[in-house]
């Protein structure tokens, strides 16, 4: 159908076109590039006074905003590593007890500790997409995994469509591009100029194309180039997993991932099948740094038939 026929450049051009936040905020100067923060220990890095990224090994990022009013986090871990993680966040310091969690999609190793903050009377916000897929159970297809809904409790209770703002000028916004999932969503931390983004982008290894839920490879590169319109050379850009990055590195990705789009396309026009797409290594020349990219390729080829109708 022509709704779902997209180039790349039409990919592009909404991207930009519709990013609908700037960065207005006063940047601060960094005394140290993304990758030289300071270390407070074992996997904690301290991005300003009152902001940090707790990692926990196997865990996806956790970012920590402390205040008088409690803690502020942007991802919870998985349910396994949650204990872990809030006795943490109490160590920070001017840690406290968490007040407010985002989603930046509905993935369990982002929503572990939605259940006990919820149950806590926290305030746990999300994209309406993220909501509705965290009431309903979902399957993939390509390994048979099962993922139950979440009870009403963990559940979200503070939704959005496009945009919205906390009172303490945190500002965040849904990534419409379906870089990972429907509900890819961005935090921004303005006086701190942090930029929390999710598995929209990945900062290791090859991102999951979760297509059962709206994830696409145009998407990515879509939402690679939405995000650049939201940052500035000194913005610190935090993924879901790995090392934070800066706008050069998204810039960076936005050219692999679209020059993947456009050999992915062209082969599925030819009438190729996943098979075949993983065959013509499509990624050949970004391999040695990425890693074997065999799942992303196959995935990335399937995610293309909900949007692109070949035309050979």
């Amino acid at each position: 159908m022509d709704r779902y026929r997209h180039t790349r450049r039409q990919i592009l051009k909404g991207a930009i076109g519709a990013a609908g936040l700037a960065l207005g905020a006063p940047v601060r100067r960094l005394t140290a590039a993304p990758a030289q923060a300071v270390s407070e220990g074992q996997g904690l890095l301290r991005l300003s006074d009152d902001l940090f990224v707790v990692t926990i090994p196997g865990e996806s990022n956790v970012i920590a905003h402390t205040s008088a009013d409690g803690v502020l986090l942007v991802d919870g871990g998985s349910a396994r590593a949650s204990d872990a993680l809030m006795k943490a966040i109490a160590g920070l310091p001017g840690g406290g007890r968490v007040n407010t969690i985002f989603n930046t999609h509905w993935h369990p190793e982002q929503t572990g500790s939605n259940d006990r903050l919820g149950q806590a009377g926290k305030t746990i916000i999300a994209q309406e997409n993220t909501k509705l897929w965290l009431t309903t159970d979902v399957t993939w297809p390509w390994n048979g995994q099962r993922f139950k809904r979440l009870p009403k409790v963990a559940q979200p209770n503070k939704t959005f469509y496009t945009t919205g703002a906390l009172d303490s000028g945190v500002r965040y916004g849904h990534i419409p591009d379906a870089a990972h999932t429907d509900g890819d969503m961005y935090v921004y931390f303005a006086q701190q100029n942090v930029l929390a983004v999710g598995d929209a982008v990945s900062g290791q290894g090859w991102p999951v194309v979760d297509y059962v839920t709206g994830g696409w490879i145009g998407g990515i590169v879509g939402g690679l180039q939405r995000l650049q319109t939201l940052a500035n050379e000194e913005t610190r850009i935090v993924p879901g997993r790995g090392p934070v990055l800066g706008l050069k590195d998204l810039k960076a990705q936005s050219e692999m991932y679209g020059t993947i789009y456009d050999r992915l396309t062209q082969l599925l026009n030819k009438g190729r099948g996943p098979g075949e797409a993983v065959a013509a290594q499509p990624t050949k020349e970004f391999d040695a740094q990425m890693g074997n990219p065999d799942e992303f390729v196959r995935r990335a080829f399937e995610s293309l038939w909900a949007y692109v109708s070949p035309d050979a």
